[in-house]
């Protein structure tokens, strides 16, 4: 048997032809693969279209389905398209006339339909036999001329009908609309494009066929998708444009709103390409519920015929603006648009860039203008070889009626007026078919004129096809003529990303007044919402506090600056200035943990400002000392605190019992104050304390009083004009010059730095000031009051001091802070803000001479700093 197989069966042997398996298979599979490639996924260079897309438009072009006629039902257009070009299922050719119908699908929809044509939730259209299509306006551009010889034809699949092999398209439609598609071995996903752009790029090029693709992306900046959104980052559209190739980041277009005083919600208007909505929103609706987000109380979708619009609802304690960046990480609000610019070039594969794309659409239309031109100047040879027949009939008229009624036949006189008139076959037919009327005055006028006209014309279209520079303006004219037709403004607007530009560079540098309340909220409120009042009123409302809430912590500081966060168990935490959640004056502001990545049971006790993070010379030559309640001090290189970190890191070591309560930034050669509750400060220098790691302890700084005394606040002191200005509880204050403190070691107990009485209240803040600042004192009533720091005299350590702010009954004062004083002081004015009750009073400024405090110094002992290093 085997043998009978070899020899090919015998008497069969002609029949059966041997063939390998595996070089058959790969064969097969090649032809299959560049059938798929070239007949079916991948779009022409040229016009853009795949196969079955031109064929659409040319069969409803066939049925005479132009922008002004009525529509036809869209089972007959499938039918004609089905029938003559395209032998594949309705569904193919249905679901591709409904693509291009659908306007959040294609930039520029080259069909319009009628009836059900689906949603942008992803809803099926209505069956074939339901809707109904008719070409767009635009769509008639891609088939202008197409009757005037201008591209190739190619016999249908049964061949017995010519199809285009590629449409005329009067612009760059691959460029505009964009085209998708899975090919054997490769894909393609082309990007839509604004039209005015694209056109502008490509009459650029024309202009300068040496342009650079940076040149042209001054025109055409990326995509324009017909969703609009925000492509996040210039990048991608860069590389794409560039290369052929690239990753563009595409986000929804959604804003914060603020509604019942001091809700507030998302509202989505846009969202990105491709994106079925209702999928999108069930997604992140699944997310909530399994806690993966957090913040959003609902999600509804209201949108109608007006356009998109998803509302999310955020919880009272979340963060607008966290909740957005999560919804942009985890859900579609944010995707990713991967540009492959293949498309086929003389009917082979190719990856293009932004040039590429714009130069072989030139060369498609140049080919078509010199076709079109070709025939026209042909057409209008033969119409004005048969006008000069005519003519010369009309000026030989007699003779040549004596010559037709003298004829036998036809034909007869047809040869008879060629011989006679050295006429050809045509002409001489045109004067045999001429009716009777063609030989009045005017229709012989007529006919002069018309062939005068023919004749410039013919000049003007051999002209043309003479000069290059002729046939490229006439493009320039044409797409010109397309952009004043349909060109229309970008959708999709362009940001930079956040790796790509400093966000600094789009926020104002301006001073503004950070809070931080006891129980954690913070905000950012413009410097110029405070204005300063005289000394002892009794001050603006500058927080609406809750009821077990007050303001703790207030910073001055500018936008673009650093924060460093401080925890009472020496954690460091980093911030942006303008990160932080502006607020009005009045306003709680936001919790810190939905800003950074705080433990909820921990608390901020230090901030630090800081210019930089990048500048060598600054993070070497500056340091932060820490202090805690307990009186323990550290000094670190700021250089240990340059690498932000999302969790923080470990600023300090803290002790069992202890908390961190300051820390401030140092040169290196710092005077060094700290003050106890108990009345009690120490000054000694910063060079005494040597510098540590971040996970050290740090070493005594000052020796409590007793076991309820703590540390109130610690200053670094630098220049010798700066006085030292401390705070009771009941609102007592006093400047006293530094070298009143004389410097001792570090560790000792201290001197008496203000006399602690019922009437003054314990200590509560130690502050580094000059004439040039400003004092914003803050009670934990939440009102605050600015005063003028040279309202205030400077008097000697041994003094009650004078009262600063008058207070409520069992009201204090909860914070201190410096600031830098204004040139222009506004006198506090009656105002609806303003608490009115003993509004402006100034308080005398005479000193109460604290009793038995004339040997203050008496009792300061002195610590050595070498016996009391606290464990590492």
């Amino acid at each position: 048997m085997a043998e009978d197989l070899e020899n090919g069966g015998g008497g069969s042997s002609d029949k059966i032809i041997p063939i390998n398996i595996e070089e058959e298979m790969r064969s097969a599979y090649i032809d299959y693969s560049m059938s798929v490639i070239v007949s079916r996924a991948l779009p022409d260079v040229r016009d853009g279209l795949k196969p079955v897309h031109r064929r659409v438009l040319f069969g409803m072009l066939d049925l005479g389905l132009n922008a002004n006629k009525p529509y036809k039902k869209s089972a007959r257009i499938v039918g004609e398209v089905l029938g003559k070009y395209h032998p594949h299922g309705d569904s193919s050719v249905y679901g591709t006339m409904v693509r291009m119908a659908q306007d959040w699908s294609l930039r520029y929809p080259l069909v319009d339909g009628q009836g059900n044509y689906g949603s942008i939730d992803g809803d099926n259209p209505a069956a074939m036999r339901y809707t109904e299509a008719r070409l767009q306006k635009i769509a008639e551009e891609m088939l202008a001329d197409i009757n005037k010889d201008t591209i190739d034809y190619q016999l249908n699949f049964d061949d017995s009908l010519q199809e285009p092999t590629v449409l005329p398209a009067k612009f760059p439609n691959l460029l505009v609309n964009g085209a998708s598609g899975i090919a054997v071995g490769m894909a393609t996903n082309m990007a839509p494009h604004n039209l005015t752009e694209v056109v502008n790029a490509t009459i650029a090029y024309i202009d300068d066929r040496a342009i650079e693709i940076s040149e042209l992306m001054k025109f055409v900046k990326g995509p324009d998708f017909p969703t609009g959104g925000i492509i996040y980052g210039f990048e991608g559209a860069r590389e794409a444009s560039e290369t052929g190739r690239g990753r563009i980041v595409l986000r929804s277009r959604a804003e914060i709103e603020i509604y019942n005083g001091d809700r507030e919600r998302i509202i989505v208007t846009e969202i990105p390409y491709q994106i079925n909505k209702s999928i999108m929103i069930e997604r992140t609706a699944e997310l909530v519920n399994e806690k993966k987000l957090e913040g959003i109380s609902a999600i509804r979708d209201e949108s109608n015929r007006e356009g998109i619009r998803v509302v999310y609802e955020i919880k009272r304690d979340a963060n607008a603006a966290i909740v957005l960046n999560n919804l942009f990480k985890y859900t579609s609000l944010q995707t990713s648009f991967s540009v492959n610019n293949i498309a086929l070039v003389h009917g082979r594969p190719m990856l293009l860039n932004l040039k590429d794309l714009i130069h072989h659409f030139v060369e498609h239309r140049h080919e078509v203008i010199i076709r079109r031109t070709k025939f026209e100047l042909a057409e209008a040879e033969k119409r004005a070889h048969i006008l000069e027949g005519l003519l010369i009939a009309l000026d030989h008229l007699d003779e040549v009626i004596q010559l037709i009624r003298s004829s036998n036949t036809p034909d007869e006189a047809r040869d008879g007026l060629m011989t006679r008139f050295d006429l050809s076959e045509i002409q001489a037919r045109a004067i045999l078919d001429m009716t009777l009327r063609r030989l009045t005055g005017l229709e012989r006028d007529k006919i002069k004129a018309e062939y005068a006209e023919l004749m410039k014309l013919i000049d003007y279209l051999k002209s043309i096809l003479a000069d290059e520079g002729l046939r490229m303006q006439i493009i320039k004219d044409e797409l010109t003529e397309i952009k004043e037709k349909y060109g229309d403004e970008r959708r999709t607007q362009i940001v930079h990303s956040s790796a790509e530009m400093q966000t600094e560079d789009f926020i104002e540098d301006e001073n503004v007044v950070i809070t931080i309340s006891h129980e954690g909220y913070i905000k950012r409120t413009p410097l110029t919402e405070y204005r300063t009042q005289a000394r002892g009123g009794k001050g603006a409302i500058g927080s609406n506090s809750r009821d077990a809430d007050f303001i703790e912590h207030l910073l001055i500081a500018s936008n673009h600056n650093y924060m460093l966060f401080f925890t009472e168990t020496g954690q460091c935490f980093w911030l942006r200035v303008f990160e932080i959640p502006e607020g009005t004056r009045t306003s709680k502001g936001r919790a810190i943990q939905n800003i950074i990545n705080i433990p909820k049971e921990e608390n901020i006790k230090a901030y630090i400002k800081l210019t930089s993070l990048k500048d060598k010379d600054y993070l070497e030559n500056n340091f932060i000392i820490m202090c805690t309640r307990k009186g323990v001090i550290k000094k670190t290189s700021l250089e240990a605190y340059s690498r932000p970190r999302a969790n923080g890191i470990n600023a300090i070591n803290i002790n069992e019992g202890d908390t961190l309560l300051e820390a401030t930034l140092t040169t290196g050669s710092s005077e060094i104050v700290m003050a106890l509750k108990s009345g009690r400060a120490i000054r000694f220098n910063e060079s005494t304390v040597r510098p540590m790691g971040r996970t050290a302890t740090g070493v005594r700084g000052i020796t409590l009083a007793s076991e309820t005394d703590e540390v109130v606040g610690m200053i670094a002191i630098d220049d010798a004009a700066t006085t030292v200005l401390v705070v009771s509880e009941k609102g007592y204050g006093k400047r006293t010059d530094i070298d009143d403190y004389r410097v001792t070691n570090r560790g000792g107990k201290g001197v008496k730095t203000i006399n602690v009485t019922d009437k003054t209240g314990q200590l509560v803040a130690i502050k580094g000031v000059t004439d040039e600042h400003d004092l914003m004192i803050i009670n934990r009533s939440g009102i605050i009051i600015r005063i003028a720091v040279s309202e205030l005299r400077t008097m000697g350590r041994a003094t009650q001091g004078v009262r600063l702010i008058s207070l409520k009954e069992n009201d204090s004062i909860a914070s201190v802070a410096q600031i830098e004083r204004e040139e222009e002081v506004v006198e506090a004015e009656a105002a609806e803000e303003t608490v009115t009750e003993g509004e402006g009073t100034i308080i005398a400024e005479a000193s109460e001479p604290a009793e038995g405090d004339s040997n203050a110094d008496s009792d300061a002992t002195e610590g050595t700093a070498d016996e009391d290093e606290i464990e590492e």
